[in-house]
């Protein structure tokens, strides 16, 4: 039988945390993203992504939602001027990367702090599917079809 790689689903997904959790035993190793990044499962309904982005300035970065996905991309300037590397180990690529969002996240605001890209995301259920009580007393009875 051939191995299925999984992956995908854990590594850009947002609100999935069971779904990942359950797919883990069924595949061995992630699939590598550039540029790293990390997602955090904050207090409450709150989620963090935060992405290496050393080399890139605030405009060269776009941020936008469609459709449940959070699409970042990463556009490099090119430099001005010849540039001579030693060594060149911090990547000035364009990048993008996509994270599906799980139903009612909503991104709540970026920033960009010490080279990292910080994008905080929430869970917003609407009133009516959030948990209620029901308190027991006299309620009006359905009439049954006859």
């Amino acid at each position: 039988m051939r191995n299925l790689d999984f992956s995908h689903l854990s590594s850009n997904a947002v609100g999935f945390e069971r779904m990942a959790r359950e797919l883990e035993g069924l595949f061995e190793h992630k699939t590598s993203a550039y540029p790293p990044y990390n997602i955090e499962k904050l207090e409450q309904d709150g989620y963090r992504i935060t992405l290496a982005v050393a080399g890139f300035e605030r405009e060269e970065l776009e941020l936008e939602t469609e459709n449940g996905t959070l699409k970042v991309k990463g556009r490099k300037t090119p430099a001005t001027g010849e540039r001579r590397f030693l060594h060149q180990g911090i990547a000035e690529r364009d990048f993008e990367l996509a994270f599906k969002l799980s139903q009612h996240v909503e991104v709540r605001g970026a920033r960009l702090e010490h080279g990292l890209l910080i994008i905080d995301l929430a869970r917003e259920l609407p009133e009516a599917l959030k948990p209620r009580a029901i308190p027991i007393g006299q309620a009006e009875q359905l009439a049954l079809p006859s």
